[in-house]
């Protein structure tokens, strides 16, 4: 199965401008597919080598749509707020 990069997302503190000393990057990555475990999924798209800390998201496109039922708040403030790093 396919499991190409559909979309990359900063949301949080650095998405908003409102970060400081000490915050982290959040970042989502959105594939078209995967049948990755989500452990073997954040070993795959490690972002290591950033200059800051990073807390990785990696979701399919069915886990980004439940979490739109499952945490509404986070998905909500992520819509809003989130810049894709693929423009």
């Amino acid at each position: 199965m396919d499991s190409t990069v559909h979309a990359v997302y900063c949301v949080g503190s650095y998405a908003r401008g409102n970060w400081g000393v000490g915050s982290d990057v959040d970042l989502i990555v959105l594939l078209t597919a995967c049948e990755l475990s989500r452990v073997e999924r954040l070993r795959r798209y490690d972002p290591i080598g950033l200059p800051v800390h990073c807390d990785l998201m990696v979701f399919t496109p069915g886990e980004w749509d439940r979490l739109q039922d499952r945490s509404p708040h986070f998905f909500r403030q992520w819509q809003n707020e989130k810049l894709d790093l693929l423009e």
